[in-house]
């Protein structure tokens, strides 16, 4: 049937490439990123027939299919039979099918409940896949079978009856084939599968035996692990859950946290804090399997009470790569709860009174837990009116159990604020508001989360797009309006955010993420001009090993590189603003003793429409999608680069030493612009503040020997006269303490503790300074 008709001017193009093996490249060549959803589902077909390599029409089908890889193809009935039947083609010779995009096809064909036309070939496939005993996605392969009507297929034939895989196969076996492909999608899939269906955790709760099984298998596993820990079970390391077991409790777990099922906070805690440690004294765990998948549920539909018992398992654990693994999961998964604003912000009130205090009497001593200076809640004690050092010797003879449950809690409630923490601050780039009452009794007048957000700028509707400004605390609850949002120095005048900081730092408040400080990245002329890309910070020689870490750490995916094949370019990417955004930062590996560096290139932006990721222009990203984004990628730079590195140049290092002095010493980037703003707040306050100067990129500091002059970027130091280098890997703050209005910018303490240091010159007692300085 001739279909052509039906496609799209571009697809046509595509289609006689994929027809016609021997034409060669026109010009220009095809855009199979403007294809539509319809257009994919047509294609593929034909992709998935062209045989060879190194040919123009075999260069086609590898778009194509990188295409349906990163968006979702749209078929019609006659374009998924076509499917099947490329399927079914020369099946003896391929030894295998997808049965993940057959099963998906299923799905993505709207009004093709009808499925008869199918079955011929739905048992071609069914019957090769199994005599050949290639299960490896056995959902797609049931429901390709249901398609075929064979009801009596094989699959998990190492599983015991009491397997819990078993109990969800036996689940699947009695839905109708559009329901196995469901509980396929949400699995492990095919390399060659389109994403995950957008709807497809909504349409599985309308699966009531799905959801009744998801409570059952965590009860299940819980059980499990109670028995080993009590000696019911015997325990082996790793053995407490088959390799089928494992995906369908992560199906569980990821279905139940969707939910947001009221009975799950107190079951994941249990079953985590028991899957994490072993019940004798090994390092062991009894599925570091499943409890890497729970943590990747977690990750995917985070709710505060699954991030609490995720740390409280990574606290109990005495493995340190299983501690590491959690670290970076915990990590990925907190800034989702931006996106999840129906959960993000609830938080038990743990007994706390108004103020987030709690008073434990102990005989004639008693506990309290409150927020100190800073906000951050401590266990203290007391006899009477005295605050004591430490534990009384009476109260930890007596209430040892008390002491210990006091401590735990103390950890508890950091972990929580943390998380608050980093949800409140992901939520900048998608420009979030919470309703008014929520904010207000959930943060604003929680026991806990309340000590936050005194230190945190909001801002409130006081009518439709009219936004007041007000500081956390008891003033804030006198305003009241319709949506409450965080503050953000982008959305504010020059004026407006001098006086924001200078508030923050007049009261002392050290908030629990740069807000007042927070540095802004507006578009340049530069980049309006490039239109498609920035360049802002390309051509920085970076520490490519602590560039990966950065990634890792702020929730930016990539790939290792290195010197093999392939691994010469890199793109890390991050999604931004409840998924509508990408941003993606280009760099190169270059091996080059005596260590691995990179090179960093562009940064580009995409837009998750209905055909998915779509590439941007600059001056179409929201300010504060780029704004958010430009700070990450300023941030791993200035971490990274050799710049940063005091000891380089003393090193005898050649190479890029031009590149180390320009950046060493060169313009600000916004992050140094802010920490000058913040040091001409913060020197005056200081015993040194008539020894210091600050200009556009240094800080001058008097010396009884010498004058100074720190970067404010790199924090590098030059010595007049003559500019002459000085190498301080760090320096500490000998007698007193500073203060820092926010908590995340270690080169800010860096150079203050520099400028403390080198102003009382003549007390310095570190030789290899002292040389450097008399010179």
């Amino acid at each position: 049937m001739d279909v052509t008709h039906a496609l799209s001017p571009e697809a046509r193009r595509v289609h006689r490439y994929l027809t016609e093996p021997d034409l060669g490249h026109p010009d220009p060549w095809p855009q199979p990123s403007r294809l539509t959803a319809t257009d994919l589902g047509h294609l593929l077909p034909l992709a998935y027939r062209t045989p060879g390599t190194g040919s123009p029409a075999f260069s086609m089908r590898c778009a194509v299919e990188d295409e349906v890889r990163q968006r979702q193809p749209e078929f019609t009935r006659e374009s998924r039979r076509a499917l099947y039947e490329a399927l079914v083609d020369r099946l003896e010779k391929r030894k295998w099918a997808d049965m993940c995009l057959a099963a998906g096809a299923l799905l993505r064909t709207p009004g093709g409940e009808e499925t008869g036309e199918l079955a011929g070939l739905a048992r071609v496939l069914t019957e090769f896949m199994v005599a050949n005993e290639r299960l490896e996605t056995p959902y797609a392969l049931l429901a390709v079978a249901g398609v075929a009507g064979m009801e009596e297929v094989t699959v998990m034939t190492d599983e015991q009856p009491a397997s819990l895989a078993v109990a969800e196969r036996d689940l699947v076996l009695g839905l109708d084939p559009a329901g196995r492909a469901l509980v396929a999608e949400i699995g492990p899939r095919s390399y060659g599968s389109p994403p995950e269906l957008p709807d497809a955790w909504e349409r599985l709760t309308e699966l009531p035996a799905y959801v009744s099984f998801a409570r059952a298998a965590l009860e299940a596993a819980e059980a499990r692990l109670a028995a080993i820990h009590a000696g019911e079970l015997p325990y082996r390391a790793d053995k407490a859950f088959t390799a089928a077991e494992v995906p369908a409790l992560g199906r569980a777990a990821r279905l139940a946290l969707f939910r947001d099922e009221p009975w799950l906070p107190e079951l994941i805690g249990s079953l985590l804090s028991r899957v994490a440690v072993a019940p004798t004294a090994a390092k062991t765990l009894p599925s570091q399997a499943l409890l890497f998948e729970i943590g990747r549920a977690v990750e995917r539909f985070p709710t505060p009470e699954a991030l609490t018992a995720l740390r409280a398992a990574r606290a109990a654990t005495r493995h340190a790569g299983v501690v590491k693994q959690l670290d970076r999961m915990i990590k990925r998964a907190e800034p989702g709860l931006a996106d999840r604003v129906e959960v993000a912000f609830r938080m038990p009130d743990l007994g706390f009174g108004p103020g987030g205090r709690l008073e434990v009497p102990l005989g004639e001593h008693r506990a309290v837990v409150a927020p100190g200076e800073g906000g951050e809640f401590a266990l203290t004690w007391w006899q009477g009116d005295r605050q004591l050092k430490g534990v009384p010797a009476a109260v930890r003879k007596e209430h040892p159990e008390e002491v210990k449950r006091l401590r735990e809690l103390v950890k508890q409630m950091r972990r929580q604020l943390t998380t608050l923490a980093r949800a409140l601050e992901a939520g900048f780039a998608g420009e979030s508001a919470l309703p008014y009452a929520m904010w207000r009794g959930q943060v604003a007048e929680h026991p806990i989360a309340g000590s936050m957000a005194a230190r945190l700028i909001w801002e409130v509707e006081v009518a439709p797009g009219q936004w007041r400004a007000v500081l956390g605390g008891p003033e804030a609850l006198e305003v009241t309006g319709d949506r409450v949002r965080l503050w953000h120095p982008a959305r504010a005048t020059v004026a407006e955010v001098g006086r924001w900081r200078e508030a923050v730092t007049e009261r002392r408040l050290r908030q629990p993420f740069k807000q007042a400080f927070r540095e802004v990245y507006p578009l340049t002329p530069a980049e309006e001009e490039t239109a498609a890309y920035s360049n802002r910070f390309a051509a920085h020689v970076v520490d490519y090993r602590r560039l990966y870490a950065m990634f890792k750490a702020r929730a930016w995916e990539t790939r290792m590189l290195g010197p093999w094949d392939g691994g010469d370019a890199g793109e890390a990417r991050r999604v931004l603003a409840e998924g509508r955004w990408r941003v993606s930062f280009y760099h190169d590996y270059l091996y080059d003793e005596p260590g691995e560096y990179a090179t960093t290139d562009q940064v580009r932006f995409h837009r998750r429409g209905a055909e998915g990721w779509q590439e941007a222009p600059l001056a179409e990203v929201p300010p504060l999608v780029f704004s958010e984004a430009m700070r990450d990628v300023d941030l791993f730079v200035a971490v990274t680069s050799i710049a940063a590195d005091p000891e380089w140049a003393d090193r005898g290092h050649d190479r890029h030493l031009d590149y180390w002095r320009e950046t060493s010493f060169g313009p600000l980037q916004p992050s140094g612009e802010v920490r000058r703003d913040a040091l001409a707040r913060i020197l005056p306050r200081t015993s040194v503040a008539d020894r210091c100067v600050l200009g556009d990129r240094f800080l001058v500091v008097r010396g009884d020997l010498r004058t100074y002059k720190i970067h404010l970027g790199s924090g590098n130091i030059l010595m007049e006269p003559g500019d002459v280098y000085l190498c301080i890997v760090s320096a500490r703050d000998r007698d007193e303490r500073l203060f820092l209005p926010f908590e995340e910018d270690d080169r800010l303490a860096l150079i203050l503790s520099k400028a403390l240091l080198l102003a009382r010159d003549t007390e310095i007692t570190d030789e290899s300074i002292v040389r450097q300085i008399k010179g």
